[in-house]
Order: structure tokens, then C-alpha cells, then sequence
């Protein structure tokens, strides 16, 4: 497919790296031809200088044959307009990055108005996401499925539960509760594991299976499930206000620390039954007069990832509160996975994951297949679910007769609302949703999972 994308900042490369290891043809389009350069140096790609509401400039990228646009500007307004452009002289589908919350409540009706295929608000979803660790503080990392039926579900393995030196086969015997393991990182090694895989303390390991069940397995170990009854967010931007919105709505009492009075004195007024502290959040003094060491949840929101990290670490240290924090740059995130901070997201690979999956939809001839996208583990394995279609030929066999691909793992099927943790016996069925774990990066269709018959 031929993708272009407008903006090349963090989520405009992120988007280029993955989708040119998909083999996409990608037209990158920015108004600084330095960043270009740069740019063109990581990834061979088309390059264009200008402004991409341009018709002259879209002209120039090959919108008349491309197959989607992406715009990922700074700005919500020209990514909008550069998606109507596009959209009035090509037949492409677009997808625009909208940020601004005045724009949340309207935006069904600005995408159906404007005929924008996708549109995606990266803090809000990144807040659905804390939102989530916050209401199951004992998981490092925690996916949704099939509406919320399905959860995937990260954790680092303590001594104390006394799961170190067991076969995974033999933990079945020890923990009834019906979750699978569907993967294991040890010593920057990613393991798509089977049964004979022997689990080690701090593996860090993640689970599938239905919320009640993560639930009870967590119980099981001995971990609370309980959501956390109060949050400390330091950092009041457009994220924090998302994410404290949210927290209200499951009644988490919040508070926030923020730096910039009229940025508090806003949050005063559209969140009037959520406590704003104007303070430096980095300044100690501040922590503590805000209930730093009794808050249950302590969430890192600034725009300074430095800050984030050193935040993290010292409310691990001091606290026993469930810790988030929020890292945009990607540069380090494999050395930011070792560090002991607890739960850390990155807006923008939740971006180009929610993109990714849609563009990986419109690959599919007959509708979409992928339903949902996230990568997983430091970016190195991926979990998709996907809608199982009338023709599959994964359909209507026992899994012990198929053979699937190596380093790839089938975690659950959704069968008409029943979530089954699947064994040799099971069936897939036309109509059902199948969750994957994988280190194969780029499939598109349930038929991808299947190894080439010799």
C-alpha cells in the first residue's frame, strides 16, 4: 500500500519505521526539509517539503494514488484540514490525530462530516489505559479484548509466590483458575512459551483470560485486585485532565499537582470535584503537603520524561502506591523497562498501534479482520485479536490439527460471548473472536498464523 504521512515527528516516524517493515510504500510530508533529511536517514521513504493541506503538495506526495493519509502535525486543525484536502482530490482513506478536548464531544460528528475514515486523541486513549491499571493496581501492564471480555495482563514473578522452577504445565495443578500464559521476558529474552517452559522469580509474565478469572489468578498469588481508592497525578495537561475525568467516573478521589496557575485555576473549572494543588511537582516539600505518602496511586504526567522517571522511582521507594508513568520519547525504552518504576505507557505506541491496526484492516479484501493491535513486552511481540471469517481455514478444526507458526501462541477464543482458554480439542468457529501472541510482527488475517505446508 502506499501511505502517506503528514508530520514527521515521534508518532510520524514510529508510524514509518513500523509500516516500511510492513512493506508499505511511505510518502513522509513536513514543512522542515532538515527534519527530513534526518529523517530519510532511518527509513527509505519519499520525502516532500510543504505544508500537507496543500493541494500542490499533496499533488506532489501521490495522493491521487495513495491508498491512506495519515496526518500526525502538532496540530489538530491542519491535521482536520489536511484529511478534507485529501479527501475532496483522492478517493484514499484518512486518519487524523486530534488532541484538543474541545473537540471530544463532537468528534463522531466531525469524522461522519467530514468523511475522516479514523480519528484518534492519543491522551485519551493513553488515559483509558492508566485508568485501567489503576482500577487492577497489581498488574505492570494491562490490555482489553472483545469489549472488555479479554484481558491480557503483564506481571513481574516474586518469590513469594512460589511459581519459580514450575513447568508451566504443571501450574494448572497449583492455580485452577483458567488463565494462559502467553508469554515470558527474561534477561531482554522475549518466549512464546509452551508447556514445558520453566518459569524463574522476576520473569516478568503475561497472562490471558477473562477479568474474573485474572482476578481470581492474582488472589490466588496472594495480590490484591482491589482498585485503588485515591490517585495523586503530578502534571495537569491535557492527559491528567483525561485521566482524572475518567477517575471520577469510577469515584478514585484526585488530586493534582500543577505548575502553571492558569492552567489550575481551567482544571478548577472543568473539574470542580477534583482537588488541584498549584505546586512543583519535582519539589519534595510539595509531594508531601499533597499527600505523597498516603496517596494509593502516584501518576507521572509531565512533559518532562526525566522528571516522570525520577518521580516513579522515588515514590517506589517511599510509598507502596501503585506507580504510572508517562514516557515520550522511545529512544530508551529498553533501559527504561529495566528500571524498577513500576507501570510506564507511551502515548505514542499507543498512537501507532490504534493506526496500525486500521491500516492492517484495509489489507484485507473481505472487511476487517484485525479487531484489535497492541505491542507488547518493549515493543518486541505483538497481541491481536481477530474476527475469525466464514472462509478462514483455521475454521471449523481442532486446534491439535492445525499447525501454527513458531514463536506464536492461540491465548483465547470468544465464542459468542464465552471466553475459552482453548485446548487441542477446541474449535474455532466463523463469527468467533481469537486472540494471538506473537514475536511475528506484521500479520494481517487469522490465515497468517498458519505455517507454509512443506
Amino acid at each position: 500500500m502506499r501511505i502517506i504521512i503528514i508530520g514527521c515527528g515521534k508518532v510520524g516516524r514510529t508510524l514509518a519505521k513500523q509500516l516500511s517493515e510492513e512493506n508499505h510504500d511511505i510518502v513522509m510530508v513536513d514543512t522542515s526539509s532538515r527534519t527530513l533529511q534526518e529523517f530519510n536517514e532511518e527509513v527509505d521513504a519519499i520525502c516532500v517539503t510543504g505544508n500537507g493541506a496543500s493541494i500542490g503538495v499533496l499533488e506532489e506526495a501521490g495522493v491521487d494514488v495513495a491508498d491512506v493519509l495519515i496526518a500526525v502535525t502538532e496540530s489538530d486543525e491542519l491535521n482536520l484540514l489536511c484529511c478534507l484536502v485529501a479527501r475532496k482530490v483522492s478517493e484514499c482513506q484518512t486518519i487524523a490525530r486530534v488532541r484538543n478536548p474541545v473537540y471530544h464531544r463532537d468528534i463522531n460528528f466531525i469524522k461522519e462530516r467530514m468523511g475522516i475514515s479514523m480519528i484518534i486523541n492519543p491522551e485519551y486513549t493513553t488515559a483509558r489505559e492508566i485508568a485501567a491499571l489503576l482500577r487492577f493496581p497489581s498488574a505492570l501492564y494491562i490490555n482489553t479484548f472483545s469489549g472488555g471480555s479479554v484481558q491480557l495482563v503483564k506481571f513481574r514473578l516474586l518469590p513469594e509466590f512460589g511459581m519459580s522452577g514450575i513447568p508451566i504445565a504443571d501450574l494448572a495443578k497449583r492455580f485452577p483458575a483458567k488463565v494462559l500464559i502467553c508469554a515470558v521476558e527474561r534477561n531482554d529474552v522475549i518466549t512464546i512459551p509452551r508447556g514445558e517452559f520453566v518459569l524463574r522469580d522476576n520473569d516478568l509474565v503475561s497472562i490471558v483470560g477473562a477479568p474474573g478469572d485474572c482476578d481470581t489468578f492474582f488472589r490466588e498469588l496472594g495480590l490484591s485486585t482491589r482498585p485503588v481508592k485515591n490517585a495523586l497525578i503530578v502534571g495537569g495537561g491535557t492527559l491528567g485532565y483525561y485521566l482524572a475525568a475518567q477517575l471520577r467516573e469510577s469515584r478514585i478521589e484526585v488530586r493534582i499537582i500543577e505548575q502553571d496557575a492558569d492552567r489550575c485555576e481551567r482544571l478548577c473549572e472543568i473539574l470542580p470535584d477534583v482537588s488541584v494543588i498549584n505546586g512543583d511537582g519535582s519539589d519534595r516539600k510539595v509531594l508531601l503537603q499533597s499527600g505523597f505518602l498516603s496517596a494509593e496511586a502516584i501518576v507521572s504526567l509531565t512533559g518532562i520524561d526525566e522528571e516522570n522517571i525520577f518521580l516513579s522511582q522515588y515514590a517506589r521507594e517511599r510509598t507502596k502506591a501503585k506507580v504510572v508513568a508517562k514516557v515520550n520519547r522511545l529512544d530508551f525504552d529498553s533501559i527504561i523497562e529495566k528500571l524498577d518504576i513500576g507501570s510506564v505507557v507511551y502515548p505514542k505506541y499507543i498512537t501507532a498501534d490504534n493506526i496500525l491496526q486500521y491500516v492492517r484492516a484495509l489489507q484485507n479484501s473481505v472487511g476487517s479482520s484485525v479487531e484489535t493491535l497492541c505491542h507488547i513486552l518493549n515493543n518486541r511481540a505483538e497481541a491481536l485479536e481477530f474476527l475469525v471469517k466464514e472462509d478462514s481455514r483455521v475454521a471449523n478444526a481442532p486446534l491439535s490439527r492445525l499447525r501454527p507458526k513458531k514463536d506464536l501462541l492461540v491465548c483465547s477464543i470468544n465464542h459468542n460471548g464465552k471466553v475459552i482458554i482453548p485446548r487441542g480439542q477446541d474449535v474455532i468457529r466463523p463469527g468467533d473472536t481469537v486472540i494471538i501472541v506473537t514475536t511475528l510482527k506484521g500479520l494481517r488475517d487469522l490465515d497468517d498464523i498458519l505455517a507454509k505446508q512443506v
